[in-house]
């Protein structure tokens, strides 16, 4: 009997149709595309990843080691350690004046992304309409159609400073609307939201019952003014669940630590979800996030010092250009308009990888309002960003 290579192989079979519908519709991420070109080009300055220049401090790791020497490997309760949630709770409450019993309002998750997820997947009820202020995070409308959401965008603008209008939410508001996702500080844009800025939109959830998950993970990245967290909105708490993490403002994004707080009814539900799927986050991991907010509250406030005066540079560099660019209140990330150099968004992006040098994100990658922009992250040396800015004033020039 002669087999040919196919029926050897099975290579010729092409397996999508097995796939989830679902899952097929998703496109890869634009972040991660764009960046697949920067890893095969040389000498390139990148203002893309949205990550910390920082260490994790010293002390972090090596409570993580020496809790490996003790053997601390088992798992831990499926919540988190107690110690941890008991952490997380005082912190909250200390520094945004929201209080969450530890026992049962707290979970901690692989990340703030898994807390996301859970929340999502734990009240999506196929069907159900999940409102996303744009430009945004890349992951939250990927993420609700997963789950058999109907992701549906408002954008913001710039002259808005990209922040929610309750005009603009109650424009997309329909029967089917359930869920609002927040993400202030904002990754693109650096927009925040103040306490007056909080209570129209707080009027339009109680209004239209709507739940929110509040993606809070830049919350201690602010300058010159504090963050107020949703959540501590009268009225609002019950209704929000609260996300947040370690990784942006302990420098700890390879630890994979974050955290949900809110209701015990919605934590619940969320927490049977992560114990089917993850069992809990890693031990170590819980470890040097506990010594993280016991001891490294002050190496905190030094790198968010820092951010700040990249800040500065950023954004005056951008102006200085010939670029508008909106002042940026938090996160680390601007996103300067090149609206006048008569290029779209990934033609500007490419073209700068290619003749300038330097790698940024197109703002059309974080949906509605994004056309027009581009992220550059400041999270990188001084050095490395006045490079950058010499770069890209000498490639706007040589396009204009």
């Amino acid at each position: 009997m002669i087999v040919n290579n196919e029926q050897q192989t099975g290579s010729s079979k092409s397996m999508t149709s097995y796939l989830s519908p679902l899952v097929q519709d998703i496109k890869p991420s634009g972040i991660r595309k764009f960046f697949d070109l920067v890893s095969a080009s040389k000498d390139i300055i990148t203002l893309g990843v949205g990550e910390p220049d920082f260490i994790t401090p010293w002390h972090v790791r090596e409570a993580c080691v020496y809790s490996l020497e003790r053997g601390y490997t088992r798992y831990t309760s499926n919540a988190g350690m107690p110690e941890l949630r008991e952490a997380i709770s005082g912190y909250l409450e200390n520094e945004f004046k929201t209080a969450y019993d530890p026992k049962d309002e707290i979970l901690v998750t692989v990340g703030g992304s898994e807390a996301i997820d859970l929340a999502l997947r734990a009240l999506i009820t196929p069907g159900d309409e999940i409102l996303i202020p744009e430009p945004c995070y890349i992951s939250y409308s990927p993420i609700t159609a997963i789950g058999g959401g109907i992701p549906v965008g408002i954008e913001t603008f710039a002259k808005d400073n990209f922040k929610l209008t309750a005009e603009a939410l109650e424009a997309q508001i329909t029967p089917r609307s359930k869920i609002l996702i927040l993400c202030y500080p904002s990754n693109p844009t650096g927009a925040i939201m103040t306490y007056e800025d909080w209570l129209p939109i707080a009027k339009v959830v109680e209004k239209h019952d709507l739940i929110v998950i509040s993606d809070e993970i830049y919350a201690e990245l602010t300058y010159g003014t504090k963050h107020v967290s949703f959540a501590s909105v009268p009225g609002m708490q019950e209704r929000t669940i609260l996300v947040s993490g370690f990784s942006k403002a302990f420098a700890m994004t390879g630890w994979r630590m974050g955290y949900a707080c809110g209701h015990r009814d919605l934590i619940s539900a969320m927490l049977k979800i992560h114990q089917y799927t993850v069992m809990c986050a890693p031990v170590m991991g819980q470890v040097a996030a506990l010594e993280a907010l016991t001891n490294g509250l002050g190496e905190k406030d030094k790198m968010v010092e820092s951010y700040n005066r990249r800040r500065r540079l950023i954004v005056d560099g951008f102006r200085s250009i010939g670029l508008e660019c909106h002042e940026p209140q938090g996160a680390f990330y601007a996103f300067p308009s090149i609206q006048n150099t008569g290029l779209t968004s990934e033609e500007f992006a490419q073209q700068l990888l290619v003749e300038g040098k330097v790698a940024a994100v197109p703002g059309t990658v974080f949906g509605l309002g994004g056309e027009g922009f581009i992220r550059c992250s400041y999270a990188t040396s001084v050095a490395q960003l006045s490079e950058a800015l010499e770069r890209i004033g000498s490639f706007v020039a040589k396009i204009k």
